[in-house]
This record gives C-alpha cells, structure tokens and sequence, in this order.
C-alpha cells in the first residue's frame, strides 16, 4: 500500500507549533499537513506532566484517525514530558517525532562547552534538555531558565520593541548565562524572537531552534522510507484548534506567514 499521499500530523498546545508546520512545509510543499492546537488547554507550559501526558495520547488518537503517515508533537512541554508516553501507547503504528532531540543533538554534535536552554515552566521542571544532553557529553555545561512571560509577549505582538528589550533583558541579564557558545530556544513560539536575542549578545552566542532541524529529520526519514510525497496534488491543508476565537485568528498568520482557515472541533468528548 502506497502511503505517500498520507497527511503529516502536527500538534501543539496552540499557534506556537505553527512555525514548525511552516517550515516543513517550505520544505516538504507538497506534503499535506493537519495541524491540531489545543487552544482550549493552553498554555501546556503550566499544566501538570499527567495532564499533557492525556492530552497528547488523545490528540494523537485524532490524528491517527486521520490516518495520518506521521505524528510530529511541536511542543517542546509536550515533547519533554509526553513523548515517551505516546510512543508506549501507539508502539507499532507510525514514527513520532519531537522538536527536543533534534536541538539536542545539533547542541551535542557541534561540541559546544556552554549551552543556555529557555523554555516554559513545565520543560525547564522535566529537566529533559539537560539530561539528554549530559547523557551524550557529560561534559557540556548546561544552564537552563524558564521564561514563560515571552509566550504572552509573542501572542500578544510585542516584539521587537521596547516592552520585548526589557523583559528579554530582565530575562537574559543574569550570571548564569555569562559565556555561553549556544541558547536554546526550547519553545516554538521563540524562533519569532531569534533575532532580537541573536542581537542582545552582540552575535557573540550562537542561537538554535529546532523548526528546520525538525524539517530535515523528517524529511530524511520520508525519503529513506519511501514515504514522501513527490506528487503535486491539489489537498488542502487542515488546521484544527479546539477552541477558536477572533483574537486567536488574528495572531495566526504571525507565526504560519500567512492567513489559514481554523476550524473548531472538540475532541474531548
């Protein structure tokens, strides 16, 4: 059976996870994607490890449903504490992906001494950037702050402006990110402020985010397992969230780079 023309499936507690669909999409055109953002439950960053545990295995189930060829979980939280679960609940029915271990590996390959990692409140308390990490060179020194208030700044549209350069450097300004060869950009929703932080350390710090490493890992495993889509079909692309609203829309095109039509389904009943 020919699964080529299956969909990619992505998730996310929101919009954040919207720039890695975008950027698989530059990647992967002609790649049919159908994106759920739990919008009804975000931010996934203040939610318990169980809770994001049963709202990934659920949302999964939605999109296994779909009959979806891949799951990739675009949410660091839920990368970092669900991960493991979905993987053990759906075993033998397709590959998963997440954006932690592609900036894990690309901070391990390139022998950094010093990685920053910030992130929302429920990946720095998983520790999972640092324990991966360590657990592939011991020797990197990793310092890890959550920053949740730059979620809030992103979806509200104050970046790039004064209200951004003093919370970043509220942020940012602290001794334990003194001498650093990388930050983490452990949330999906930061690549929109890559540069302004690129800019705060004078370029001198190297900045990662997993979007178009994410890309590429999946674009490897498509292509090695005779799963990618070669053909130009006219399929529309599908973005679901579970609780829509204006302001919601308004916000989308920031973090996809164009407007898309949302539609509202509730799969938790």
């Amino acid at each position: 059976m020919d699964r080529s023309g299956q969909p990619i499936g992505i998730f996310d507690s929101g919009i954040g996870g919207l720039t890695v669909a975008n950027a698989i999409k530059s990647l992967l055109p002609n790649e049919r994607i159908i994106y759920f953002g739990d919008s009804a439950h975000l931010p996934y960053g203040d939610k318990s490890a169980d809770a994001l545990r049963y709202f990934s295995i659920r949302i999964t189930k939605f999109l296994l449903d779909k009959n979806c060829k891949t799951v990739v979980v675009a949410c660091n939280s839920a990368s970092s504490t669900a991960f493991d679960t979905i993987k053990d609940f759906y075993p033998d029915d397709i590959r998963f992906f997440n954006v932690v271990d592609p900036l894990v590996q690309e901070a391990v390959g390139k022998k950094y001494n010093k990685v920053g990692v910030i992130a929302t409140k429920a990946t720095i308390r998983s520790n999972a950037y640092s324990k991966k990490i360590n657990a592939l060179d011991p020797s990197i020194n990793v310092v890890q702050l959550a920053t949740p208030l730059l979620v809030h700044m992103i979806e509200e549209g104050f970046y790039n402006n004064n209200i951004s350069h003093a919370i970043l450097d509220n942020y940012l300004n602290q001794h334990r990110f003194e001498n650093l060869d990388a930050l983490l950009l452990a949330c999906t929703h930061y690549p929109l402020i890559k540069q302004e932080i690129h800019d705060y350390f004078n370029g001198q710090v190297k900045i990662l985010d997993p979007n178009l490493a994410v890309a590429n890992q999946l674009k490897v495993y498509l292509e090695s397992n005779q799963l990618l889509n070669n053909e130009v079909k006219n399929q529309e692309d599908q973005f679901y969230v579970s609780d829509f609203t204006e302001s919601f829309l308004e916000t989308v095109k920031i973090f996809y780079g164009k407007q898309i039509e949302l539609q509202e389904i509730d799969i938790w009943k």
